[in-house]
């Protein structure tokens, strides 16, 4: 018996989705309307880059995410341009970059917009 890994990566991000992962508030740069995901939130991620050879450290939010939330409301894949709020902040970003992990996650690169709570 052969396993299915990418259903098995799915449930596995939908593991850690269910105890990581808080209410977002997702608005296609399509102009749909705004609609509810999940995702693990991370105000801080570290990121290394090499520039003309030269190692450099960024920090920046992003939020991981489970690419089923999309397909399972028949809403396209996050492109550049989108937004999205952090319901526990009230913070809105805008993606800056999606990077799908190629097993039905992924983490979206985010640029900091505005802050709606307080």
């Amino acid at each position: 018996m052969s396993l299915d890994w990418i259903a098995a990566l799915d449930r596995l991000n939908g593991a850690a989705q269910a105890a990581f992962g808080e209410p977002v508030s997702y608005a296609p740069a399509t102009g749909e309307m705004p609609y509810d995901i999940t995702g693990i939130f991370d105000e801080a991620f570290l990121e290394l880059v090499v520039v003309d050879g030269v190692q450099l450290q960024t920090e920046q939010p992003t939020l991981g995410i489970q690419y089923s939330q999309f397909t399972a409301q028949f809403k396209a894949f996050p492109v550049q341009g989108d937004q999205l709020t952090v319901m526990r902040t009230g913070e809105t970003f805008v993606v800056r970059e999606p990077r799908p992990d190629g097993h039905g996650g992924g983490r979206l690169m985010l640029n900091y917009v505005s802050e709606t709570n307080g």
